[in-house]
């Protein structure tokens, strides 16, 4: 990507944050030949919990911006990852999306679109990856979205 994706999320206002430290007895993120498995992101703005249950209190809309926030999270760890050189980053492989939901609410995909679109709007053909968006009946902390991905990295 010309310019790089560094200048790319600025042109679109996101910076990305220090990578959060793991919350429990975990890494988070694990190198394995050229791909990183970066352990689950949750929703977070502000340094505050974004909580809250799709089909009770949260709508699609206010679930995909939740979700979005997690991808800022997955790539701030990948640039971690990366020693700080984000452009390292080759492609978004897989994501996956745990959204706290009631059991009656089937948007899930629609949710963790705002991971998907925010990913392939920063990076180009590069955010394009494989996914799975799963109901959770509750997240930690009560937190609305989870994310965890697979990149590939050079």
């Amino acid at each position: 990507m010309s310019g790089g994706y560094e200048a790319r999320l600025a042109e679109m206002g996101v910076s990305l944050p220090d990578a959060p430290a793991p919350a429990a007895n975990y890494v988070p993120y694990v190198v394995s030949g050229n791909l990183v498995f970066v352990s689950g992101q949750i929703s977070m703005a502000d340094g505050a919990f974004i909580t809250g249950k799709l089909g009770a209190d949260m709508d699609v809309d206010a679930g995909a911006a939740a979700a979005k926030t997690c991808a800022i999270g997955l790539l701030a760890q990948v640039k971690a990852a990366c020693g700080g050189d984000l452009d390292r980053l080759k492609r978004v492989v897989k994501l996956t999306g745990f959204v706290n939901s009631t059991a009656d609410f089937g948007d899930q995909p629609k949710v963790v679109n705002g991971a998907s679109d925010f990913l392939v709007e920063a990076l180009g053909d590069a955010g394009r990856h494989s996914r799975s968006a799963v109901s959770a009946a509750s997240l930690p902390f009560g937190v609305a979205v989870e994310i965890e991905g697979i990149f590939e990295i050079a």
